[in-house]
């Protein structure tokens, strides 16, 4: 597995529900734009699902988003995958390279964390391609 490091910005805009369904399940919609520096220099483009229950601190999101940009020297695209939890609280959050990415990035796989600090956002992005044959 090889790291790749750094920072970015993200900008969430709140969507309108857009059939009754939604609108009666409380779900909220968002649009994702991101912009990576550091190790994967690349512009995300998304949409996210969330809830909140009536508990304080519970809430989940799902989210998709292409990605676009270089990492380890090769550029293309691929999609990123999340699922996150809160449980009272406590923060549970997978995010997953979906396979078959383009471009020079064929064949990439991997995970990505975030850290955030007050007005900050950092990811890890572990990640690796195929062996060569």
């Amino acid at each position: 597995m090889t790291r790749a490091s750094g920072s970015f910005e993200v900008k969430l805009t709140p969507q309108k529900p857009d059939n009754s369904e939604a609108t009666s399940a409380n779900v909220g919609r968002m649009s994702i734009s991101k912009q990576f520096h550091g190790d994967l220099e690349a512009t995300s483009r998304g949409e996210m699902l969330s809830v909140m229950t009536d508990v304080e601190g519970s809430a989940g999101y799902v989210a998709m988003e292409r990605v676009s940009g270089t990492v380890g020297g090769k550029t293309g695209t691929f999609a990123l995958q999340h699922s996150a939890t809160m449980n009272r609280g406590a923060p549970s959050l997978s995010i997953s390279v979906v396979p078959d990415s383009t471009g020079e990035l064929i064949g990439l796989s991997g995970t990505i964390t975030i850290r955030f600090e007050p007005g900050k956002h950092f990811y890890d992005f572990e990640y690796t391609f195929p062996a060569k044959s």
